[in-house]
């Protein structure tokens, strides 16, 4: 049974203040989660930063929008060599190496000026975090039990979103084009360095990398391939390209941290009702709904703009609660139609998806703030809704529901070792 957020937060308050077993698996797990946090502040920082950054820079908006794009392209890179460098030097050697990529990316931004050599080094910043976020949830899964594993994965996501809602919230405090703000994200980089290579806890056997068959996700679900390209159109343009959205309509710098912290807390609290009708209806049709009230959240955005920061983080959040959902409701719904054999390659295949999809959405919609205005960005996404929403309807004609359904988890974009965590997670249940 899944536990509401709640509830789950004060049973392990509780289990905290009796020493129960909640708290030795905190403890265990203690290293990894502080290394998650940390790693969170660092690179969920370094995208609005750029983006700042380049605003003061004078950076066009397409050279902004491509350094949003090479992000996502060290991202697909890492996800696929990190769990071959861990068959070579281990966990803990390979996290080091990651976590030096990433920090040396960071401080060699302000000792060179120049756009395309800033697109170099974030793809430094997304091998970084693909990487890292491998070795981590390789560590995780190799660790849990059957009896842990809801726990430490509920422990985990809380984590995850509260490190990327304060690394939103930190570009308010951090000034751009600034190497002390650029140094900052690199000592906390390196930092979470120090929890997971002094810890005492024996390191793992090194799992088998998946097979990249990006053809098996549209074998088993044309629709969910889809909505995660959708879901990284949403999510990937309006985190890279937001702070130019958020520049263009009047915000200061901190306002814009409010502005991305909205979208994040959004779809954080999204997670649980829209988990809990995903469960209950076909998906299908959530998926549909969801890009329905996207869409509508983009326009209302869009005549927002001149309505003042309230109406604008307000809209934000609306964005946040309606398009943050997407990524998860289609991974369960391919997940409905296949085998648990199937489980860690399908995952790997979507990740594929959504990596193409952000890898293209930042420097697209760059091009069309260019060209249209701000307004553009939300012009685009509700575009790629709209289509989401009539591939949707076909799908439905063409297939009935799945007789049986995996229960709705929420999916970090992280790297694909996840599927491992839900592959044995649906198979205790």
């Amino acid at each position: 049974m899944r536990l509401h957020p709640v509830a789950y937060i004060c049973e392990v308050a509780h289990n905290l203040m009796q020493g129960g077993p909640i708290m030795r698996l905190l403890i265990s797990f203690a290293a990894l989660f502080l290394s998650v946090l940390l790693l969170q502040l660092s690179s969920g920082g370094v995208g609005p930063l750029d983006a700042l950054s380049g605003i003061q820079l004078e950076f066009t908006t397409q050279q902004i929008g491509l350094l949003g794009s090479s992000h996502f392209v060290g991202f697909f890179i890492g996800c696929w060599w990190a769990p071959r460098l861990m068959g070579s030097v281990g966990h803990s050697r390979a996290f080091a190496a990651f976590t030096a990529t990433g920090a040396i990316g960071l401080l060699a931004h302000m000792l060179v000026i120049d756009a395309y050599l800033w697109a170099v080094m974030r793809i430094a910043s997304g091998l970084c975090v693909a990487g890292c976020y491998t070795v981590i949830e390789a560590w995780l899964q190799a660790k849990v039990t059957n009896e842990t594993r809801g726990r430490a994965m509920g422990t985990y996501r809380i984590v995850d979103m509260s490190g990327s809602l304060m690394a939103q919230m930190m570009i308010g405090v951090l000034a751009p084009a600034s190497y002390v703000s650029y140094n900052i994200l690199a000592i906390l980089c390196c930092a979470a360095l120090l929890p997971l290579t002094l810890t005492k806890v024996p390191q793992p056997e090194t799992p088998s990398a998946p097979r990249l068959r990006p053809r098996l996700a549209f074998e088993r679900s044309p629709l969910a391939a889809a909505g995660v390209v959708v879901a990284a159109l949403s999510a990937a343009s309006f985190r890279m390209v937001g702070p130019l959205y958020g520049q263009e309509v009047g915000l200061s710098v901190g306002e814009i941290a409010w502005f991305l912290s909205a979208f994040v807390f959004g779809g954080a609290l999204a997670q649980y009702p829209v988990g809990w009708l995903a469960d209950k209806y076909d998906r299908r049709w959530i998926l549909i709904w969801l890009s329905v009230t996207a869409m509508l959240s983009c326009g209302v955005t869009v005549m927002a703009a001149g309505m003042g920061t309230a109406g604008i983080m307000l809209t934000a959040f609306l964005f946040g609660f309606t398009s943050f959902p997407i990524f998860s409701v289609a991974t369960a719904h391919a997940h409905d139609f296949a085998k648990d054999s199937e489980r860690v390659e399908l995952s790997a295949a979507l990740m594929f998806y959504y990596a193409l999809g952000a890898i293209a959405a930042p420097y697209v919609a760059s091009v069309l703030i260019t060209v249209y205005g701000p307004s553009a960005l939300f012009i685009l996404i509700a575009g790629g809704h709209a289509l989401l929403i009539v591939f949707g309807l076909t799908r439905m004609l063409a297939r009935p529901v799945s007789s049986e359904k995996t229960d709705y988890v929420y999916a970090p974009r992280t790297s694909f070792v996840i599927g491992r965590l839900n592959r044995r997670k649906r198979q205790q249940d």
